[in-house]
């Protein structure tokens, strides 16, 4: 028997959570299904040793509720796993959101019935859902990119995923141990099992950047003056290119003198959050010269910390333009190499061929450990609608259309799937911001959409194909004169093997973004066909 209900929201992370807030402030009879048996989304998932936002927690917060904002304290700059899921959990039982959701429910699939202009999502336990709206608050980083590592299965020893950490604790003292990837997620784990591993090897295909996150606890005086602040410095990172706002100089790279560049450079380093260095100089994101100076700045800073300077150059990013791969923050990463126990292998200099019962070989050595430990990253965007089938019109299914590249007009609604709106969806800021202010954006949007819809009596939206076709064009003109032209990284899909390269996020920024899906909402939805 199917469960009816006005609206249903797939996903209890901070963008699922607001979403049921905002349509149950609507008067809507809203359901929410969550796969995990907690609220926390991403924050729940990933909970691995040594993992921390890379935006400072001040700013990784809702603004929708001023005493909200008021009253909680966090404890540091960068906040763990666990305070944020503390705060997510905070946020639930504060606003009563808890109740709204289906835990360890797991959405298998949804059938779009076109007489009816209704969805029916059915789940893993057999049960279902009918409701004419339908919001996808998965999460653009959600779903595991596919283990790709041959004779993974043969590993005898411990192995873990980043992505589905233990609930207790894991001891490395006293064991060898492999943790194959080099991206945030590689970064932070290295950092932490460098401690107390016997030893430890990283693998590492593509180095990241990494600066140093510089945290600390945050003082009483610092708190009350980002709160008073708050209101206004909140609306003004609302229409920021970033949704942080940080500081930039209005002036060309290549403008200034050698000296005065690394100067501010130096300050970002010591000082900043490392997403400064991208709206440092006006054309670092626009021109290969200007890039290269934060290149080169970066790199010296990777030879003056790591001591063994033959692994300084390995470790030193030389294959895509700086900005293009997630830029992560690290508490002392580099100066693991300079440990006996650390060993840097490099898979572009003696490629992986494959996980051994007793450990690992690549085509120059064979090495034995006794745990493999995998953060090999995500299928950004598409991977969590992969594992449903979701059935628009004609019995279109929404993988195998994104098969073809994943697109969506404003970042919210594919086209042949009416009523159904994702949050941070394909060719919207999400990953190339802070979130929050993304999250916060899109479902206030999506959610002002529904109650739109709702008191004007249409009960169907769908995108336009002519409408879905422009704005992704314009989304790749974009990408074709920034420095992501040259960039082969998950954020164009190039880390899944076989998905359609195609400009994941959306580059022109927060503020313009907003912009558009405002005079988008005026026009009467422009660029979406309504229907009673």
């Amino acid at each position: 028997m199917a469960t009816h209900v006005d609206a249903i929201v797939v996903g209890a992370g901070f963008a699922g959570m607001m979403a049921v807030h905002n349509l149950r402030k609507q008067g809507l009879n809203v359901q929410g299904l969550e796969k995990g048996p907690e609220v926390g989304g991403t924050w729940y998932w990933n909970r691995y040793p040594g993992l921390h936002c890379d935006v400072e927690s001040v700013e990784y917060s809702y603004s929708w509720d001023n005493d909200l904002q008021q009253e909680w304290n966090w404890s540091e700059r960068y906040a763990s796993q666990a305070e944020i899921l503390k705060y997510a959990k905070h946020v639930a039982d504060r606003f009563d959101i808890r109740g709204r959701f289906a835990f360890n429910t797991e959405v298998t699939g949804a059938v779009f019935n076109e007489s009816a202009n209704e969805w029916t999502v059915t789940t893993s336990a057999g049960d279902s859902y009918v409701a004419g709206w339908v919001v996808m608050a998965t999460g653009a980083l959600s779903t595991p990119k596919p283990l790709d590592v041959p004779g993974a299965s043969s590993f005898a020893g411990e192995t873990y995923n980043s992505t589905d950490w233990p609930t207790t604790p894991v001891d490395f003292s006293g064991k060898r141990v492999a943790v194959i990837g080099t991206g945030s997620t590689g970064i932070q784990l290295s950092t932490h099992i460098a401690k107390t591993a016997k030893e430890l090897f990283v693998l590492q295909r593509t180095p990241s950047w990494s600066v140093p996150a510089n945290n600390g606890p945050l003082t009483p005086e610092y708190l009350a003056e980002v709160k008073a602040n708050y209101p206004a410095e909140r609306e003004r990172k609302k229409h920021s290119m970033d949704g942080l706002g940080l500081p930039g100089t209005g002036k060309s790279a290549l403008e200034v003198s050698d000296a005065e560049r690394t100067e501010y450079f130096q300050h970002i380093y010591d000082n900043m959050s490392p997403f400064t260095f991208f709206g440092s100089y006006t054309d670092v994101l626009v021109v290969d010269e200007a890039n290269k100076t934060i290149s080169d700045f970066l790199g010296s800073k990777v030879r003056e910390r790591v001591k063994d300077q033959a692994v300084a150059e390995k470790l030193i990013p030389k294959s895509y333009p700086f900005g293009t791969r997630r830029t992560c923050i690290d508490m002392g990463y580099y100066e693991i190499y300079n440990q006996p126990n650390v060993h840097l292998v490099d898979l572009l200099e003696s490629p992986l061929k494959s996980i051994t019962p007793t450990g690992f070989s690549t085509e120059a050595a064979d090495y034995e450990v006794d745990v493999i430990v995998f953060a090999t990253g995500y299928d950004a965007f598409t991977g969590t609608f992969k594992n449903m089938d979701v059935i628009g019109e004609n019995s279109a299914n929404l993988r195998e259309v994104w098969n073809e590249g994943a697109k969506a007009y404003m970042g919210t609604m594919s086209v042949g799937f009416p009523n159904l709106f994702i949050v941070t969806g394909p060719q919207s800021p999400s990953v190339l911001s802070n979130v929050v202010v993304s999250i916060e954006q899109h479902v206030q949007w999506i959610t002002d959409c529904i109650a739109y819809l709702t008191a004007q009596g249409y009960n169907r939206m769908e995108a336009t194909q002519e409408a879905q076709d422009a704005w992704v064009a314009m989304n790749n003109e974009i990408g074709q004169i920034t420095v992501h032209r040259d960039s082969h990284s998950w954020y164009m899909g190039d880390n899944v093997a076989g998905k359609p390269h195609v400009v994941l996020p959306a580059l022109m920024g927060v503020g313009p973004f907003r912009a558009a899906c405002d005079e988008v909402a005026a026009d009467g939805y422009r660029g979406f066909a309504l229907a009673k």
